[in-house]
């Protein structure tokens, strides 16, 4: 824990939802920015934006339930809707009525799904290396982690999600005590329960049960295009490659984009002095 502390000098706060504690960070004070996680991260992917910024602005990182220091219930749905609903009803809650969302990994879904319901609360939007629409595409990597009793084994059992992810999402090598950060919340079988119902629920047809709540993420993008937003995109990502890059651009033409070429899918960790800048700008244009 301590180790987790030293790169997470925050406390978190707590609320239930449904009889579950539901964590996350609110941090600093100003104009609201929202910064939602995916698989198999949780806050502490965003430690080093909240850190450079909440002097300026009031920072808000949930952890999804089954990640971080949010609960990890065994009887739980570990759908779309419900992380979306989620989201919806903490943001709700602490009265964010504006804020610029940021969005990676599973984050771009359900952070997406909230924006296109609340269009009116969205300042601008900051992207990485995410979707927010269906597609035909996952790596073999992945979809073994969805077999039956294998999935199980190699998620749960002997955690390869996330110890593969803090190798194979960046190109950069993380010092230990970073990596301890990221694997600490998922320490044991029942803690990485929400990794494997993450990545079993990815819908990649009409017969998945999150395939509709999907299509109508999609269909809130809409609501969205008129709205400020800036790509930062890690381009040795072996998931979402160049090809959800330029699906990003071509549905947002007016965006600021960024790729960078040489980092990966923690583009954060891998990119973190230059997306850091751009994003301090973009907030300071669009959170006037």
């Amino acid at each position: 824990m301590a180790t987790v502390l030293e790169e997470y000098p925050f406390q978190p706060h707590s609320m239930s939802i449904d009889g579950h504690t539901l964590s996350y960070l609110d941090e600093g004070k100003g104009p609201v920015v929202v910064m939602v996680h995916g698989n198999p991260t949780w806050s502490y992917l965003y430690r080093n934006l909240v850190s450079s910024l909440r002097d300026r602005y009031r920072c808000i990182v949930p952890d999804h339930l089954g990640c971080g220091f949010s609960d990890k219930p065994s009887r739980y749905p570990y759908r779309l809707a419900d992380h979306i609903a989620n989201l919806e009803q903490l943001l709700a809650a602490l009265s964010v009525e504006r804020c610029v969302l940021v969005v990676h990994d599973w984050g771009g879904a359900i952070g997406m799904g909230w924006a296109g319901r609340n269009p009116q609360r969205i300042a601008g939007t900051v992207v990485l290396n995410t979707a927010a629409f269906p597609s035909t595409r996952m790596p073999l990597r992945i979809a073994l982690c969805r077999w039956p009793v294998i999935g199980s084994l190699l998620v749960r059992g002997v955690n390869g999600f996330a110890r593969a992810a803090v190798i194979m999402a960046v190109t950069h090598p993380m010092r230990p005590e970073i990596v301890r950060g990221f694997l600490w919340p998922y320490n044991s079988w029942h803690n990485r329960i929400a990794i494997h119902r993450f990545v079993q629920d990815i819908p990649m047809d009409a017969r998945h049960p999150s395939w509709n709540t999907l299509v109508a993420v999609e269909s809130g993008l809409a609501q969205l295009r008129t709205k400020p937003m800036v790509l930062c995109w890690g381009g040795r990502d072996f998931c979402f490659d160049a090809t959800f890059y330029q699906e990003w651009r071509s549905r947002f033409p007016e965006a600021e984009a960024h790729f960078f070429p040489e980092a990966g899918h923690y583009v954060l960790e891998d990119a973190l002095v230059p997306i850091r800048s751009r994003i301090d700008g973009f907030l300071a244009r669009t959170l006037r």
